[in-house]
Order: structure tokens, then sequence, then C-alpha cells
């Protein structure tokens, strides 16, 4: 089967993964006409010029330094960040278990990776919160720290920032899966104000097309030349001007008013939901499991038989992903199939 006649192919599942547009959702209408705005730098247009006025607008959005638009991923901003603040043969902190960009920004970067383990949520068969006490800074040049995890578990980054100021390092959140936090009181605490370097996946919860994501840095390091050394010289300008769009369209009361509402749809499947145990601290991350059933049973009844696709599974819990572009329906969808969950 070709690519094309893949996307054609109509998906019957109710898909509670990343991307969060759900291949509906969509915030930028002008990419129905893609290659109308697929340009390159000329004189008769200066795309670049609109770029840096857009990414100064975002910092303003999210009282950084500075926001910088991504679109290789957020493994392109930890690549960054390491480049920008370490220096060849420095040491750097990450959790053992982390994205494996992690390790791979630190070697690029030329530092030896030391390596700090998080224990388990034996009750619920996921990694915890990364806190002070498990780190070790002293002697390394900067920290990367992983929040939310995949399973929505969030770290205190104001403790883990005041450790590693305390050190002389750098604090890095890959906060990939929390890019919908500033926008909602009703959400974690976001790191983008925090840490020196935050990171976050657009699409992964925010309706952002792939790879599209953001960098915010508190700290005046040069993070332009770095992120020159390892992109292309002719990048997508349809999807940074996607990317644009949406950070406008979550900063915008039509925005806020479809998160808030999105958050309001999964506490009453909290509420209404009595049969089911939820965990996590993010609402968005849906954190189940039930009592006589493992993990891996439960993902497949919810598949096989009420046609639901979670993010991830393991032993004891599953995980279905909410986004910005999770309609009301699906969530109905699960509602009632919780409900019939034996």
């Amino acid at each position: 089967m070709s690519l094309v006649n893949l996307f054609r192919k109509q998906n019957r599942k109710y898909l509670f993964t990343t991307p969060s547009h759900g291949q509906k959702f969509c915030v930028f209408h002008k990419f129905r006409q893609f290659y109308k705005y697929d340009i390159s730098e000329t004189e008769a247009q200066d795309p670049q010029s609109a770029l840096n006025q857009a990414q100064k607008i975002a910092a303003n959005i999210y009282k950084t330094m500075h926001t910088y638009f991504l679109t290789n991923g957020s493994t392109s901003g930890i690549i960054a960040s390491v480049l920008s603040c370490t220096n060849n043969g420095d040491k750097v902190l990450i959790w053992k278990n982390s994205h494996p960009c992690h390790e791979n920004a630190v070697k690029l970067a030329g530092c030896s990776p030391v390596y700090y383990e998080v224990p388990i949520i034996k009750d619920w068969g996921i990694p915890d919160k990364t806190t002070s006490d498990l780190i070790n800074v002293k002697g390394v040049k900067a920290v990367i720290v992983t929040s939310p995890t995949y399973e929505g578990i969030v770290s205190d980054i104001k403790e883990l920032k005041k450790i590693c100021e305390k050190n002389g390092a750098y604090l890095i959140v890959d906060e990939a899966h929390g890019a919908l936090y500033p926008f909602s009181d009703k959400l974690p605490q976001s790191a983008v104000n925090i840490a020196d370097f935050t990171i976050q996946s657009l699409h992964k919860t925010a309706g952002g097309l792939n790879p599209t994501a953001l960098l915010h840095t508190n700290c005046e390091l040069d993070v332009e030349k770095t992120l020159s050394m390892i992109n292309t010289t002719s990048p997508s300008y349809p999807l940074l001007a996607s990317i644009e769009a949406n950070i406008n369209y979550l900063n915008s009361k039509r925005g806020r008013a479809k998160l808030n509402k999105l958050i309001a749809g999964i506490e009453n499947i909290r509420n209404t939901i009595k049969n089911i145990d939820f965990g996590g601290d993010d609402i968005t991350k849906i954190l189940i499991k039930k009592n006589g059933m493992n993990g891996y049973e439960l993902s497949e009844k919810l598949f096989e038989i009420f046609n639901i696709e979670d993010e991830k599974t393991n032993k004891i819990s599953t995980m279905l992903l909410c986004g910005i572009g999770t309609s009301e329906k699906k969530l109905e969808h699960l509602k009632k199939s919780l409900l019939k969950i034996n």
C-alpha cells in the first residue's frame, strides 16, 4: 500500500494517541494550500524576518527570554540545549531510562553522561518523578529532567532549579508532553519560566503537526548559533507558520475555552466512572487500571471490543493520551466504554 492510499484509508478506531489532532482538528487551515506557503528566501520575500518576529511574539506569550520554533521535534531542542551550555569533556546528568535523544545529545556535545535512576510507582507500574535526593548535581555542567513523564508524572522544577543553581549547573527540562501546561491553571505548572531550557512538543498534546516543537530559554547563550549547526538551511516555512498559528490559537480565548472544555470532559469521566481507578498528575493523560484485570487485558478489551487505542500500557495500568484535538464524541465513547468494562 502506498503512503497516499494509507492516509486515505479510513481509520475507524478511537485514537487516544499522539499526534493529538487526531487527523481532524486543525488550527492552521491554510495548510490545505500547503504548496502556496512552501517558499524560500528571496529579495521578493523574506520569511526569516517574519519568523524572527513570530518567535519574539511567542517569547512574550510564554514570558521567556527566547522561544524558538522547531521543525525537527523536541529531539532537536534537547540537542541544541546541551550543545549550547556545555563544553567538550563536561559531565551531564540524565535519567537512565530517558528518551534516547538525551544520551545522544550528550555524546554529540563530546560530554560524558552520568546516570541517575528514578523509582517505579509500584501501584501503577510507571516511573515516579525526579526529586532532589535522586540527583547528584556536584561536578556536572547540566541536568536533563523529563517532566512530565510519558504517563503524566510531574517533578518539582522549582526545587530542582534551586539545586542546580547552587551547584552551577544548567537545568534542561524535557517537557515534550506538557505543551498545554502554560495555558490552563488546571494543569501542572510549566517549566518554561523556571528552567534554563524547556522543550515542548506541540504535536503530542497541543494539536500541532509532526514534528513541530518549541525550545524556550531563560539564559544568555547563543542558542541560535547552535540551532544553525543542527538544522537545515532550507526549513519548512509551512510547518513554521503552523507553529505560529498553533501558539496563537492556544493563547486565544477560543483556544483556552477549548482546553478547559477538554479538561471538564475528562473530569466528568473521572467523577462518573466508579469501576476504574485513575492516577497521575496530568489529567490529560488518562491513566487507568481496573481491579482483577492487568493493564494488557484492559488495553486489549478497549481495543478489540470498543475500538479504542491507548498510547501506552504496562502490566498494571493503561494510559490514554488526550490533547487539544480530543473531541467530545471521543470522550463520550470512552466514558460509555469504561462503564461497560467488566
